[in-house]
């Protein structure tokens, strides 16, 4: 300070010259290190839906039309993380769901999520988003041997859900809004245990958005920012676990059966949102024995349980976060118990640069084969 104010009577321009330059510059340096705040939208919705009837055996369970109630809690993105500008800018959120099937055999559900949402269009007062989310849901009720018997959907009281949803969103004062959506809400737990048909909503969806900041500008810095590792060539290690029963027997008995997995992935980062991968996986599923022993088939010698396949993949990068999609042929498949194909959707996280965890539903035909948790290293 001694510098901005000498001790001498007479002031002259150059300290005041001096005083404005370091202050101007510890303002400008201040103002580069702090972020912008990011702000935030609460919503309040209700939903009504109907259930879809996409199997024979659960007809009898697609005559209600459920009604919900959701909570839920978004943040902006700022640019804080060049993903942030690569999507323009997305919301993400967490939201609490409830559904009343008014179905006993159904009852009711509970449900948290995380999603993103990410705008499609977008003015001062006006916006329409998709938004993409996946969570845990609990069922008060679920399949039951003596009790609940005709429940064909839903196996255990703990499931996965996955949510979709098109929303259009209109200012009605500087911060409330009126939300108008259609979704599509899936209730399933990835065959770990039988029946596992799964319930299907789509839903209308009708509330009110608190906006902190409607007319959000975030810096675009970041947008031009490129990753170092577009272009390059890399390998994932990773194997899975994964548990399923085969039938509603297993369920009375409880009894599960394990799955396990190893794949060798070749990948290659093709812009900023997007790696190709092609992999070489083989699979142990130890419910394939039992079902051959429970339907024993000509000869003595029972044909090999080992699968092996190949994959082309995809992934859709957030950051640490990823997206997955596979397309997967068997190549060795000597026990004929699914089609020759497979698909994958899951979702990796990496805890480090080269450490990573995944949960991947495996499916065959729409139908779920395998909830697999996956751990591998990308070198």
């Amino acid at each position: 300070m001694r510098y901005c104010f000498p001790t001498t009577h007479q002031w002259s321009g150059k300290y005041w010259g001096w005083c404005a330059t370091l202050l101007g510059g510890a303002t400008v340096a201040q103002a580069q290190q702090v972020a912008p705040v990011a702000p935030y939208v609460v919503g309040a919705y209700a939903q009504g839906s109907f259930i879809v009837a996409h199997a024979p055996a659960v007809a009898h369970l697609a005559v209600s039309h459920p009604t919900g109630a959701e909570l839920n809690l978004q943040r902006q993105t700022t640019g804080t993380a060049p993903w942030h500008a690569w999507y323009r800018y997305p919301k993400v959120g967490l939201a609490l769901v409830y559904y009343d099937y008014h179905n006993p055999r159904l009852d009711q559900s509970f449900a948290a999520t995380a999603y993103i949402n990410k705008a499609i269009w977008r003015t001062a007062r006006q916006e329409l988003n998709f938004r993409l989310g996946t969570g845990l849901g609990y069922f008060t009720t679920s399949y039951d041997r003596f009790d609940n018997n005709r429940n064909s959907m839903m196996g255990s009281r703990l499931n996965a859900t996955i949510q979709t949803r098109i929303e259009y969103d209109m200012a009605v004062t500087e911060h409330l809004g009126v939300l108008l959506g259609f979704a599509f809400n899936h209730y399933s737990n990835g065959a770990t245990t039988k029946p596992n048909r799964g319930i299907n909503l789509p839903s209308v969806v009708l509330g009110l958005n608190y906006h902190q900041q409607r007319a959000f500008r975030p810096q675009p810095a970041e947008a031009s920012t490129e990753p170092a590792d577009i272009g390059r060539f890399f390998l994932n290690l990773s194997t899975s676990y994964a548990f399923k029963q085969l039938d509603e027997v297993d369920q009375w008995n409880n009894r599960h059966y394990s799955v396990f997995s190893a794949t060798v992935a070749v990948g290659r980062r093709l812009n900023r949102k997007s790696n190709l991968m092609l992999g070489l996986e083989g699979f142990r599923d130890q419910s394939l024995r039992v079902e051959q022993l429970r339907n024993p088939q000509t000869g003595n010698r029972l044909p090999d349980i080992k699968k092996a396949g190949v994959y082309l993949g995809h992934e859709l990068l957030f950051g640490r976060l990823a997206f997955v999609s596979h397309l997967g042929v068997y190549v060795y498949n000597p026990y004929k118990s699914n089609p020759f194909y497979y698909e994958r959707l899951g979702l990796k996280y990496h805890f480090t640069k080269h450490v990573f965890g995944e949960v991947d539903l495996k499916v065959h035909r729409a139908a779920a084969d395998a909830l697999e948790l996956r751990v591998g290293m990308k070198l």
